[in-house]
C-alpha cells in the first residue's frame, strides 16, 4: 500500500486505478467511496480506460457522489472511444431507452451494440440480435438475428437460447443454414485496446 500510494501521488494512472480499487474493496484500508472517486478521477483523467469506465458507473450509480447522468455519459464516451466494449454497451443501452440525458436513438444504439458484440461482449450480442429481429435501428433481418443470438446463447446467455429456438420459426431451411454458417464462422474483432 506504502508503494502503491507513493506512485499513485506521483501521478502513475495505473497505480491511481489500483488505489482506487483498494479503496473501493477496502483492501489494505478502509472502504471509502469518496477517496475511490478521487483516485478514479485522476486515473481517468489521465485517459486510462478502466478507470473510465469505473468512473462512469460510479456516477451512473450515485456511489461516493452525487448521480449524474452527464459525467456517466461523458466517461463512458471516452472509454468507448478506446474501445471498452462495457462502455460501448452503456452507449447503446443508453441510446436505446432514450434515458441518461440522450435522446431515443435506435440507429446509435445499434451502432454501440455492434461495436461491443464484434468484440465478443455476450449481452451487446443479444441486444444487438433484438434489434435485428425487430428492425430497430437496423433493417429487420432475421438470419442477423440468429447468428447473434446464437453467439450469445453458446456464450451462456439463456434469453438468447430462448430467443433462438423462436427465431427459428421465421427462417426458411437455407437461411437457417446460412445463419448457422455465419456464426461458425464468426470470430472477435479485438480492436487496439480492447479488453
Amino acid at each position: 500500500m506504502k508503494w502503491l500510494r507513493l506512485a499513485a501521488d506521483q501521478g502513475l494512472a495505473e497505480a491511481q486505478f489500483n488505489l482506487a480499487i483498494m479503496y473501493h474493496n477496502g483492501e489494505g484500508v478502509s472502504r471509502n467511496d469518496v477517496e475511490v472517486v478521487k483516485w478514479l478521477r485522476l486515473a481517468a483523467a489521465q485517459g486510462l480506460a478502466q478507470a473510465q469506465v469505473n468512473l462512469s458507473v460510479v456516477y451512473h450509480s450515485g456511489e461516493g457522489v452525487s448521480r449524474d447522468d452527464a459525467e456517466a455519459l461523458k466517461w463512458a464516451r471516452m472509454a468507448a472511444a478506446q474501445n471498452v466494449a462495457e462502455a460501448q454497451l452503456f452507449l447503446g443501452v443508453a441510446y436505446e431507452r432514450g434515458d441518461k440525458g440522450v435522446p431515443r436513438d435506435y440507429v446509435e444504439a445499434v451502432k454501440w451494440y455492434r461495436q461491443a458484440a464484434e468484440q465478443g461482449l455476450t449481452k451487446a450480442q443479444l441486444y444487438l440480435a433484438i434489434r435485428y429481429e425487430r428492425g430497430e435501428g437496423a433493417p429487420r433481418d432475421y438470419e442477423e438475428a440468429y447468428m447473434w443470438y446464437s453467439l450469445a446463447a453458446a456464450h451462456g446467455e439463456l434469453e438468447a437460447g430462448k430467443k433462438l429456438d423462436l427465431i427459428e420459426a421465421n427462417l426458411t431451411p437455407e437461411q437457417r443454414a446460412v445463419a448457422q454458417k455465419m456464426a461458425r464462422e464468426w470470430r472477435p474483432q479485438m480492436a487496439a485496446g480492447a479488453r
